[in-house]
């Protein structure tokens, strides 16, 4: 049997085995003899409004601030373990996070690009990938959406969109909390935050966070020092004022200061010295690249890299958000600036050579203003709004090729995009029971792109202050694209009681086209890809069950995707290189299933289920010619299943409370690429993570031993292929074993 039918078995039968299990779940609460505690209310803002998750025809996964803080959800890439269909990997080590919902996701780099999942900090759209390697703390709540989510978070949702809600100030009293905490890899964090009343309608938050590691989890023999180091510091400051019953006025300032480091992926030859086949991972001493380098150390966190890679951050992001309850309806406005930089340094080449190495520096200026009315009228639940953004993005990256060509190189683009959108949904009572949804938003997008490559003889850029053209002609692009779009959803949530939701939904999203913003020999490579379209149809049921201690939430969708966004190899000559284009058709379906329980009091239970199925259309790509990969590849970081689950048991331990939890991942195999190369692609893997705390009654105290990736599980995260003639490439692997201590006091 093929890999491919196999995974196809496997998926129907997990599929099955899925339906069958929510089916189980769905008893009568008579069933349940010794209850625990009662689930409480999760409440959403998926709909731009607070509800009730039960009322919200959405596949959500919603996480309180306690569950973050308890499962150490600091980053993109912890929300893997909380949600299932989620992955979230680094295209550099260290940096550059890609997140990918459902197998919806765009393996890029490029910073003038967009992630296909639309990420918001309090509301605002994060325009670039330079921006995704966002940090969490003093969080309220995280909410990951699944689908296309066009209608209300506009251009660039395809996969779905994930909330970021920042702890917000409160009149209610002084309070806060301070956390400090000591790991391995001389690691220190400390989070501290504070809500100040300063009157009887103004009131002040004020919160912080730091990381310090001193040793990096990777180490380079050629500048024997290790790399990774983390020095980061992030502050934020918030203010409340109410100045009537009706108003409400939310300022927030956020700064970030990071002066750490990254690393290089662990090298893999391309060239054999024999006639055997490479890459060869368990015998890799006769695979090279051109110079005959080979990398034989086992140990995948030892890297073969002279440059020490610096990684350095600072933003700045302010956001305005006022509401009026207008009696007839609510009006919020929300404003949002933000100014980001980032500069770092990538050993392409992952050897001690200086074939490809690059000092990308970015500049992400961004503005975006939302107005929207929401009411009630006539039992008509309602949204109106219209939207407005720009952002410009520069990137300015010298590089070398120094051994490979004889050549340095200066990659630079200047991108400026503006976006104007109308958007509405309303729902539509039929019944008492029964509410068709409906949603509509018209979209007028123009990117502007002026950037390419200029190539010097090694050493003359650093010798002439203009630089010495190596080559006549350079790469140049300058280019306008426009599109305007419609993106729609519709569906219709039956309540047959309180606690039960069924819902049936279609909706169509799209993501912007763009440029490509890597190297380039010539020209073709940076012209511009097209939009890229995905219409998903869906079914769900949530219900609470077992006397409101379980909740179920499941639901069943199949991806019709138009013009899908892709990397695949072009040559140029003996260069081979990776251009962003797009594949025609591509299809998905499968299945979520989340499911939290409390059987018993201070037993919890949260697990998730993930399955898909994934195919792209045939689609052309060159090596040295022109040919067409058939259709029946899977899309790229779209593994079969994944499986997350958390069991927590808390309970008093003599006059303290303790606690003790416990958590598993797993991933299938999938590919990196479109192509589905062999040797691009990652085993299934299990990770598993643990906490043990004790605290005082009402937790004013905490003190908490946790440890992740409990069993040193090593898998392939990323893997890269460079191509000829440098005939190497590079993998990049999770985390080791880490663990620690951390002491919490709040007040």
């Amino acid at each position: 049997m093929s890999h491919q039918a196999g995974g196809t078995a496997r998926f129907r039968a997990l599929l099955f085995a899925c339906s069958s299990l929510a089916g189980l779940t769905a008893v009568p609460a008579s069933a349940q003899e010794n209850p625990g505690s009662t689930i409480e209310t999760v409440t959403v803002t998926a709909e731009k409004r607070q509800e009730n998750i039960l009322d919200v025809g959405i596949n959500v996964t919603a996480l309180s601030a306690d569950e973050l803080r308890e499962s150490r959800i600091v980053s993109a890439t912890d929300l893997a373990t909380q949600v299932p269909n989620v992955d979230v990997k680094t295209n550099v080590p260290g940096a550059q996070q890609i997140i990918t919902v459902r197998g919806v996701g765009l393996d890029d780099f490029s910073s003038t690009n967009n992630s296909s999942v639309g990420v918001y900090i309090d509301d605002i759209f994060l325009a670039s990938f330079a921006e995704m390697d966002f940090g969490m703390y003093d969080m309220g709540s995280v909410e990951v959406l699944k689908g296309p989510q066009g209608t209300l978070y506009g251009r660039n949702s395809t996969a779905g969109a994930i909330n970021l809600i920042s702890a917000k100030p409160t009149l209610d009293g002084l309070d806060g909390f301070v956390t400090a905490g000591y790991g391995n890899y001389d690691t220190f964090t400390a989070t501290a935050a504070v809500n100040v009343p300063v009157a009887d309608n103004f009131a002040l938050r004020f919160s912080g966070q730091t990381d310090q590691q001193g040793t990096g989890f990777w180490y380079s023999p050629e500048l024997g020092q290790h790399l990774g180091a983390q020095n980061v510091f992030r502050e934020r400051g918030q203010a409340l004022w109410e100045p009537t019953g009706k108003i409400t006025v939310l300022l927030k300032l956020e700064g970030e200061e990071n002066n750490s480091q990254i690393s290089a992926g662990k090298f893999f030859g391309d060239d054999s010295t024999t006639a055997a086949p490479c890459p060869d991972f368990k015998n890799p001493g006769h695979c090279t690249n051109i110079f005959g380098f080979t990398d034989t150390n086992p140990n995948p966190f030892v890297v073969s890299t002279e440059a020490p890679a610096p990684y350095k951050v600072k933003s700045f992001n302010t956001t305005l958000h006022v509401t009026d309850d207008l009696g007839w309806a609510e009006l919020t406005a929300i404003t949002g600036y933000i100014d980001f930089m980032r500069d770092f340094y990538i050993d392409a080449d992952a050897s001690p050579f200086a074939l490809a190495e690059f000092n990308q520096h970015d500049h992400v200026q961004q503005f975006s203003q939302e107005v929207r009315l929401a009411g009630d009228t006539g039992g008509v639940d309602w949204l109106a709004g219209a939207y407005y953004s720009w952002d410009r993005v520069h990137s300015y990256t010298p590089g070398t090729l120094a051994q490979l060509l004889g050549a340095d190189v200066n990659i630079q683009s200047f991108q400026e995009t503006n976006s104007a959108a109308l958007f509405g949904q309303a729902k539509w009572p039929i019944t008492d029971t029964l509410t068709l949804v409906t949603g509509l938003r018209g979209t007028y997008e123009s990117r502007s792109y002026e950037g390419g490559s200029t190539f010097y003889l090694a050493g003359s850029s650093a010798a002439y202050p203009c630089g010495a053209p190596f080559f006549v002609f350079p790469t140049f692009e300058d280019d306008t694209i426009s599109t305007r779009n419609i993106s729609w959803h519709g569906g219709l949530n039956w309540k047959p009681t309180d606690g039960t939701l069924v819902y049936v939904s279609a909706a169509e999203s799209a993501k912007s086209g763009g440029f490509f913003n890597g190297i380039s020999f010539e020209s073709q490579a940076l012209a511009p890809y097209k939009p890229e379209y995905l219409t998903d149809y869906e079914a769900g049921v949530k219900s609470n069950v077992l006397g409101d201690t379980m909740l179920v939430d499941s639901s069943l969708f199949y991806y019709d995707y138009r013009d899908y966004q892709a990397q695949t190899f072009t040559s140029v000559g003996t260069v081979s290189l990776i251009k962003l284009s797009n594949i025609e058709r591509a299809s998905i379906y499968g299945l979520d299933l989340g499911l939290t329980w409390l059987p018993t009091d201070g037993l919890s239970l949260r697990a998730g289920l993930g399955l898909l199925h994934s195919r792209l259309g045939s689609f052309p790509y060159f090596t040295t010619s022109l040919l067409t990969e058939p259709a029946g590849n899977k899309m790229p970081d779209a593994a079969d299943a994944t499986f997350n689950g958390t069991l927590r048991y808390e309970h008093d331990l003599f006059d303290y409370i303790g606690a003790i939890q416990f958590a598993g991942v797993y991933e299938d195999g999938h590919f990196f690429e479109a192509l589905n190369t062999p040797y691009l692609d990652s085993p299934a893997s299990w990770v598993f993570n643990g906490r043990v705390s004790v605290a005082t009654p009402g937790k004013g105290w905490e003190l908490a031993f946790w440890t992740e990736n409990i069993f040193n599980e090593e898998h392939t995260i990323q893997a890269v292929d460079d191509g000829q003639p440098i005939g190497g490439g590079y993998r990049m692997f999770n985390n080791p074993r880490t663990y620690g201590v951390e002491l919490t006091h709040a007040f």
